[in-house]
């Protein structure tokens, strides 16, 4: 602002200049000039005093000039200071803002940090919470297990007293039923040892009576193999050609003595087909209501001699 203000004083003090060497060194204008300029032709005196008064008026004006440019300076120095007054102000205001942003942002951290501090000591509660409640549960855990495991020890104690008795008991009634078996056996062994002297008793009475049957049917077999022989020799019809010959042959009889069959194992020719006519003539033979008897006599087998 202030090389505007001297760029005007210079310009009008210049201005001033060259109306004054204008005024002493060139001629006074031409007549049509005064004429237009001034009513009066004015004279040479009258000239240096007009170059005086425009002298006076270009100072004056420049005085003028320098009260507006000093009011002008004053008024843009003014403006300048309120310029930088409001300047100085908005950075005051900008560097308490600054500050109160710096505070705020310090608080910020700081309340972060705080809050981050507060949070890991709250985790560090958590984790320690998490922790005595861990050990709580594994010491609650060891505690249920020490009372399971002292329940379980307590019921195979009383499971194994149990067992014991148990075992005495079975003992007991093993031994008293080993005793009433032992008893038993005695009672057995001496009644089987009864019953088998009973049975030998009875045994050699069956053999003696037995023998006594065996001999009663071999007597009355043979007696009556004798009869049926003798009959069928009466039946047979006999020829010198049959002398020392023989014929083997099996009878099957009824248990009323009939023929029911007669065939040939081997012999003489003659002799067979005459023992075959002889057992055929007779049609029934004697047999024994003794049934031990007639089962030795149902099928039998008979060697035929002609007797001469």
């Amino acid at each position: 602002m202030n090389s505007s203000i001297i760029k005007s004083v210079l310009l009008h003090l210049g201005l001033g200049g060259f109306l004054w060497a204008t005024a002493n060194i060139h001629p006074p204008a031409p007549k049509v000039m005064e004429v237009t300029l001034n009513s009066a032709i004015p004279e040479p005196d009258n000239a240096v005093s007009a170059v005086t008064v425009d002298q006076k008026q270009v100072e004056q004006k420049i005085a003028e000039l320098q009260k507006k440019e000093d009011a002008k300076k004053r008024a843009e120095d003014k403006r300048i200071r309120d310029l930088e007054r409001r300047a100085a102000n908005a950075r005051k205001q900008r560097e308490a803002e600054a500050r109160n942003i710096k505070n705020l942002e310090q608080q910020r951290k700081a309340k972060e940090k705080e809050k981050a501090q507060a949070e890991a000591e709250a985790k560090k509660a958590r984790e320690i919470e998490q922790k005595e409640r861990a050990k709580a549960k594994q010491a609650e855990k060891q505690k249920q297990e020490a009372e399971n495991a002292a329940k379980a020890a307590a019921d195979k104690r009383k499971a194994e007293e149990e067992a014991l008795k148990k075992a005495e008991a079975e003992r007991k009634k093993r031994e008293a039923e080993a005793k009433e078996r032992a008893k038993e056996a005695e009672r057995k062994r001496q009644q089987a040892l009864q019953e088998q002297m009973l049975q030998e008793q009875l045994a050699k009475e069956q053999a003696a009576r037995s023998k006594i049957r065996q001999q009663q049917v071999v007597s009355e077999v043979d007696k009556y193999r004798a009869l049926i022989m003798a009959r069928i020799q009466q039946n047979l019809l006999i020829d010198e050609k049959m002398k020392n010959q023989q014929c083997r042959v099996n009878i099957r009889l009824g248990f009323n003595g009939l023929v029911t069959q007669v065939k040939s194992l081997g012999g003489d020719k003659l002799v067979c087909e005459a023992a075959l006519r002889a057992v055929r003539m007779a049609d029934t033979l004697p047999v024994s209501k003794d049934k031990d008897v007639f089962e030795q006599l149902k099928n039998i087998n008979l060697t035929i001699k002609p007797e001469f």
